[in-house]
């Protein structure tokens, strides 16, 4: 008989089990959905890693999970390592040392607008601490030095319970003389007016708007709107349908937008970048995964289509529906929501003429997609029907300036008004 342990979820922490797939007695083959967790991203299923029998399930639903714990015991034959990391001690580093690594949608952390001053650890400074791999994940993106947080877990170790309340005790003095923070919106009695009704936002929700907060006020955003011509563009597309059929995919505009964008993103490697955590320099990225955002009935998800410069438009319109209705039935991977390097948000048939879509950073830019538009032009003697696509590039005004924008935004109306430059 084996344990089964919820397997590597990426950065996510402490995820919701929000239902149990099996009951004890039950046959599953490998692959069988075993439980289905909740991250702030999205939901998952947790598979079964081999066949057998269902001996006891170990979670429940509501119950909080990490990677590595176990959920349940299946009698087969097991086929990967022990499910717990035994904590082990490591050596104190500065919390700057220590930076989290950039991802597709950022976990919101504790941000004061200071720096919070250290707190002492009431078990004096030691030259190890002993804490396990989720709780120095969690110091990492807060900012806390190991060695100087209070230790009440066995034999000295260090639990996620105490790095929260040592930011809690940093947070609850802070500076006097730096600090700045906003007035805190009154908390207001809405019933005094008439009937509501309050309803708590899903977990995607929650933490896309923590997300976007954070973002809002660390990102200095500057939007650009233009439109581009696409009447060529469509009239090529209605020539694919046939045979986009046969292949049983929709080929929509977007798929057009992600080649078009890479094409340009490989000419201003700038909207292809990220900022260090101290906007002291730039990280150019020699990948273009592109962050699809969908709408699902949880919340704003961005999937990630990976290495979109190397797939054609067929290619990416099956990636790009995949991608989709796995977030629209909760089951994308860890994996299929992080590492993207720039975002489209395209608000198709819905959208208006433009919008200013928010950065998801760490990311630089984002790409913000209205509704397509037959519009008169001037052709010289007269006015000519034509298909308009309004485009609002965000961009992080740290990193881009908006010539270099303005040139980014120039080349990509350029490249979907002749797809024929797609091959050059």
């Amino acid at each position: 008989m084996s344990e089964v342990a919820i397997p590597d979820i990426g950065d996510a922490e402490d995820v919701e089990v929000i239902e149990i797939c099996v009951v004890a007695g039950d046959e599953v083959a490998a692959d069988d959905a075993l439980i289905v967790i909740e991250s702030d991203k999205a939901s998952m299923e947790v598979p079964a890693p081999f066949a057998g029998a269902v001996e006891e399930v170990l979670v429940a639903v509501g119950d909080r999970v990490n990677a590595g714990d176990p959920i349940v015991r299946v009698a087969g034959q097991a086929g990967g390592e022990e499910a717990h990391a035994a904590a082990e001690p490591v050596a104190a580093v500065p919390a700057a040392e220590a930076a989290p690594t950039p991802a597709t949608v950022p976990e919101p952390t504790i941000a004061p607008q200071a720096e919070p001053p250290a707190v002492p650890s009431e078990s004096g400074t030691a030259a190890k601490v002993y804490a396990g791999p989720a709780v120095r994940r969690l110091a990492r993106e807060l900012g806390v030095a190991l060695a100087a947080v209070t230790a009440t877990g066995a034999r000295g170790r260090i639990v996620k319970d105490d790095v929260k309340a040592h930011v809690k005790r940093a947070l609850a003095n802070p500076p006097t003389a730096t600090t700045t923070t906003l007035p805190p919106l009154p908390e207001v009695d809405f019933s005094r007016f008439g009937e509501v009704q309050e309803e708590p936002l899903s977990r995607i929700r929650a933490r896309g708007a923590a997300n976007l907060h954070r973002a809002w006020q660390h990102v200095v955003h500057v939007t650009q709107h233009d439109d581009a011509d696409v009447t060529d563009l469509e009239a090529f597309r209605a020539t694919l349908r046939d045979e986009a059929t046969l292949r049983g995919v929709k080929v929509s505009p977007l798929p057009f937008l992600v080649k078009a964008c890479v094409l340009a993103l490989t000419k201003h490697p700038r909207l292809n970048a990220s900022l260090n955590a101290a906007a002291t320099s730039i990280i150019y990225k020699r990948y273009y995964h592109i962050g699809i955002a969908v709408d699902t009935e949880e919340g704003l998800v961005v999937p990630v289509v990976r290495d979109a410069g190397a797939k054609g438009v067929f290619a990416l319109a099956e990636e790009i529906d995949r991608l989709a209705a796995a977030a629209r039935e909760r089951r994308l991977k860890p994996d299929e929501l992080q590492g993207a390097s720039f975002t489209i948000s395209s608000l198709g048939a819905l959208g208006g003429t433009g919008f200013t879509p928010v950065v998801n950073a760490p990311e630089v830019a984002i790409l913000g997609v209205g509704r397509l538009q037959t519009r008169p032009q001037w052709d010289g003697a007269g006015f000519v029907p034509r298909q308009v696509l309004p485009l609002s590039l965000s961009y992080d005004h740290r990193a881009i300036n908006g010539a270099e924008a303005g040139r980014f935004v120039a080349d990509l109306r350029q490249l979907l008004g002749d797809v024929r430059r797609f091959s050059l």
